[in-house]
């Protein structure tokens, strides 16, 4: 890995990250490439990191051991196509796009090619990050260690075994973050009717949250179950807001809407 030189087609968060995860970690600044339409992006990672930087994909690619494609998924055909009259059986591909399946990218490059598929998420962006991570059975274990070390830059990372697993990625930890930050929001709205000002809300919310999950964190012998319960008295406050979730069937509401978010990503795999 210390001698291969990753292209970053594109230029959005997700790149920025994993760049600066990557850079943070001693990853020579010197063989990372971005590229992106446009410029305002590539002058300030070229600023941050000292990488190199460009509007031409396929002049990127080309020098490229590993091509990490940071596209939108409605973009990614286009973007691959322009690619694909490149002789690609030497270089690693990794996406970070949800719905879109490994056999749809052999289409798009029209030769075969060797691609690990990624499902990151935002707190990538601060370095805690959860990625999930899926190669099918004829990539090699050097190709493997390669994207778990640029995925590992930003967070955490989980193989899943089949490709619908990355749908599962998606529900539990791709989309999750918004999960949260909606029920906070809710929480300090909650705070403000009550009399509070917003930003003590906010403190008293959010510190709640960071210390609930070191709490799941550092205790990994309890079970979330436990965890709660101690929380809890008989008959006390925290009993009485945790049945009012109960009786609104929170646990039934998180379930249907994370269905609802694995039908979404196959409905995508189907569109592109």
């Amino acid at each position: 890995m210390t001698q291969a030189k990753v292209c970053f087609i594109g230029a959005g968060n997700m790149t920025r990250s994993i760049i600066s995860g990557l850079v943070k970690h001693g990853y020579p600044s010197t063989l990372i490439h971005a590229t992106n339409p446009s410029q305002g992006k590539l002058d300030a990672l070229q600023h941050d990191f000292a990488i190199e930087v460009s509007n031409d994909n396929a002049v990127a690619a080309q020098a490229a051991d590993v091509i990490v494609l940071s596209v939108k998924p409605q973009l990614m055909e286009d973007v691959c196509g322009a690619l694909s009259h490149l002789d690609l059986a030497n270089k690693l591909i990794i996406t970070i796009a949800a719905g879109i399946p490994a056999a749809r990218y052999q289409q798009y490059f029209k030769q075969p090619i060797t691609l690990i598929r990624t499902m990151p998420n935002t707190p990538t962006q601060i370095g805690y990050g959860m990625t999930g991570i899926y190669a099918e059975d004829n990539i090699s274990a050097e190709h493997k260690a390669i994207c778990e070390t640029l995925m590992q830059s930003g967070g955490k990372t989980v193989w899943v075994d089949t490709e619908e697993g990355l749908n599962q990625v998606i529900a539990l930890s791709g989309s999750s973050p918004a999960y949260f930050f909606l029920f906070i929001e809710s929480m300090i709205a909650s705070g403000i009717k009550m009399g509070m000002a917003e930003d003590k809300a906010r403190l008293l919310a959010e510190q709640a949250a960071l210390g609930a999950a070191q709490m799941v964190i550092q205790n990994q012998q309890l079970s979330l179950e436990t965890l709660r319960t101690n929380v809890m008295s008989k008959g006390g406050t925290t009993a009485k807001a945790v049945e009012t979730f109960q009786q609104g069937d929170l646990a039934g509401l998180v379930d249907k809407a994370m269905n609802n978010c694995v039908a979404r990503a196959q409905e995508m795999a189907k569109m592109f």
